[in-house]
């Protein structure tokens, strides 16, 4: 019916219509992948950005010792302040600093007695659960971009463009034993 290299040339532009189908989902894949990086990112600074200032709120609300709430303000100053490369060592910084004013012994119940207390350790609670599940949602995403970037295909033909590989954020983040559950 048809000549045999009709019948070839007609394979082979199915055969490169599958590859140019393949490697662009795979692409796509990798910028959906790229996107969700960035989204998370900016969901990891606002939680961060957000400790700090209840943090801050809390050192200037008057109802800590003068020495406990200079240690908590310069320590959330200097997350809030800190560049892209110290950024890491002051969030862990303002993390220890709040375990050591929280974690004193009665503190929790000598603010609730104070009045106001008991909102400012609510929202420092939740501030510091969300920043916990902020920098593992975006160590996750980092991770599974990581994965695909490592990909051959990935790797042979430029599919990442010009994006750089992410960075996974690593800091002490653990919440004040007293903010817990």
């Amino acid at each position: 019916m048809f000549p045999d290299w009709i019948i070839d040339v007609l394979f082979w532009i199915a055969v490169v219509f599958l590859v140019g189908v393949y490697v662009s989902w795979r692409a796509t894949r990798l910028d959906r992948l790229h996107v969700r990086v960035e989204t998370a990112r900016a969901a990891l600074d606002a939680a961060l950005v957000r400790r700090a200032a209840v943090a801050l709120e809390m050192a200037a609300s008057r109802q800590l010792d003068p020495a406990t709430s200079l240690v908590l303000a310069t320590a959330a100053h200097e997350a809030r302040t800190a560049d892209a490369d110290g950024r890491e060592f002051a969030e862990s910084d303002l993390s220890r600093a709040l375990r050591a004013v929280v974690d004193q012994p009665d503190f929790t119940e000598t603010l609730k007695v104070k009045g106001d207390g008991q909102p400012v350790l609510d929202e420092m609670a939740s501030a510091a659960a969300k920043v916990v599940y902020a920098r593992r949602f975006y160590n996750d995403a980092v991770s599974a971009a990581r994965i695909a970037r490592r990909k051959l295909l990935i790797r042979v033909l430029p599919l990442a463009g010009r994006a750089p590989l992410p960075g996974f954020f690593e800091i002490d983040d653990d919440p004040p034993e007293a903010l817990r559950g």
